[in-house]
């Protein structure tokens, strides 16, 4: 009976403990969220207008923040690498380019492995955005552009980085995604950078996969069914699109022609066997979006509508073999 007390109140202890760091974490992002500024912008269109790469570097915890921002970056259309602040000083700093620019990291900003990389940047008048928690340190008085971050207490009780790194990797995002969204990178643009894995995937259009022009089985309203099961088996989709004066009417699938079938089908035309109002999807959508449609209403194809006119079709391998589940 004791121990099973003792564990309920250590229990109770840990997350107690852990709410109180989530909790000092959340107070440092909402205190970072209301610290944004003209120098946030002045960082981004600075980013924006580079023609060359973004070297982010930091020591110690700020490092590993570091490494982070320059994986995101790199990732949305900004080409970014970390360097190490101590390699920088022994050689590395000949990787940095006067069409470069350089994002410091330091919660102090008296980092001293930084000096070297810092004088290197005044040297050869590189760009310096600091990524920083104190006002008058070193590093702010050093930057070309200061993003001092707001003096929230760490989340330790023993002062170890803990809410300045969640409030600089954040800020790292903050940074990226603006950049991103003022260069004007698409979701289209980010699946180029991840053609082999599953997030690059959920980014991918159906217009990027979808089949159109002379692949279509598209057939006018009053083409008569013998056409119609021609254009269907030409076309190898099972179905074809019924359009009227080019806007999309209606669709006929296998299930369509078992219903109707009877000696007099092939009298008929396609209007008379169509399903009027088929289920369609955007060109913009995400193929995600196609597959879903298409696993909920058990069929295998889907005509992709723009202006009400039919522009693609999109097959539900078309998904599968894209890497989208």
């Amino acid at each position: 009976m004791a121990r099973t007390l003792q564990k309920t109140n250590a229990t109770t202890d840990d997350v107690k403990h852990g709410k109180a760091v989530l909790e000092q974490e959340i107070k440092g992002l909402k205190a970072l969220s209301d610290s944004l500024d003209g120098e946030f912008s002045r960082a981004v269109a600075a980013i924006a207008s580079f023609k060359g790469r973004v070297i982010v570097s930091g020591m110690g915890k700020s490092g590993h923040v570091a490494r982070k921002i320059a994986a995101t970056m790199a990732s949305t259309g900004t080409p970014a690498h970390f360097v190490h602040p101590g390699e920088a000083s022994h050689g590395d700093l000949g990787m940095i380019t006067k069409e470069d620019a350089v994002l410091a990291l330091s919660n102090s900003g008296e980092t001293s492995e930084l000096a070297d990389l810092i004088a290197y940047c005044k040297r050869f008048s590189i760009p310096l955005i600091a990524m920083v928690r104190r006002k008058g340190s070193m590093l702010v008085e050093a930057a070309d552009v200061a993003m001092v971050l707001p003096a929230i207490p760490e989340a330790s009780p023993t002062n170890a980085p803990t809410t300045s790194t969640t409030m600089m990797l954040a800020l790292g995002d903050a940074l990226a995604v603006a950049v991103l969204e003022r260069k004007g990178f698409t979701r289209d643009d980010f699946s180029v950078y991840h053609p082999g894995g599953k997030l690059g995937a959920a980014f991918i259009t159906v217009e990027a996969l979808m089949h159109k022009a002379k692949e279509l089985p598209v057939v006018e309203e009053k083409a008569p069914m013998r056409d119609v099961l021609l254009t269907i088996t030409a076309k190898s989709f099972s179905c074809a699109a019924v359009v009227g004066k080019g806007k999309l009417l209606g669709v006929i699938t296998d299930g369509d022609l078992r219903r109707h079938m009877q000696p007099k089908l092939l009298e008929k035309t396609a209007a008379q066997v169509m399903t009027k109002n088929p289920v369609t999807i955007r060109p913009k959508a995400l193929a995600a979006e196609a597959l879903k449609i298409m696993n909920d209403r058990s069929i295998t194809s889907l005509f992709v509508v723009e202006n009400a006119k039919p522009v693609g079709i999109l097959h539900i391998h078309d998904c599968l073999r894209a890497g989208i589940v």
